[in-house]
């Protein structure tokens, strides 16, 4: 098994084809005829993820505010909005469980404590390499207790 790296998105066919877990094969979602919202782009097609709602495992978190595509670092700064306080955190993308593009929902592995407790986001220091060292340390050791 290769070790957790957080800034790596772990299934790549979650993000490009809009797949739901149905058994031990993965079938495509198919778009409800009654939707009028976007179809799940397909494999390459480069993502916007901003303005998707984000879910922790025990409930909503807040929205993504931005989406990084740079070269080895992938990252959502999400906007927690009034759950706490107005803060805004940084999201490696190896945290990522699921992306329903259908209902644009980003599906996160942790649990709102988790996000709640991470670095705060600092828009000054975030390209910083001891800062993501900080936040990919954070969230990998919260992968590893579970």
């Amino acid at each position: 098994m290769q070790p957790f790296n957080p800034w790596a998105w772990r299934d790549p066919a979650a993000l490009a084809g809009g797949y739901d877990q149905t058994g031990p094969e993965k079938v495509p979602r198919q778009r409800p005829e009654h939707s009028d919202g976007p179809e799940a782009p397909g494999p390459g097609t480069p993502l916007d993820l901003t303005g998707y709602r984000v879910e922790a495992i025990d409930g909503r978190i807040g929205s993504i505010d931005e989406a990084s595509e740079e070269a080895g670092v992938h990252y959502l700064v999400v906007d927690t909005g009034p759950w706490i306080f107005g803060k805004k955190v940084l999201l490696p993308v190896g945290t990522v469980a699921r992306v329903d593009h259908l209902d644009r929902v980003v599906h996160v592995d942790r649990t709102r404590d988790q996000v709640k407790e991470s670095p705060a986001f600092d828009p000054d220091d975030f390209d910083r390499p001891d800062y993501r060292e900080r936040v990919g340390g954070y969230y990998a050791e919260s992968y590893r207790q579970g």
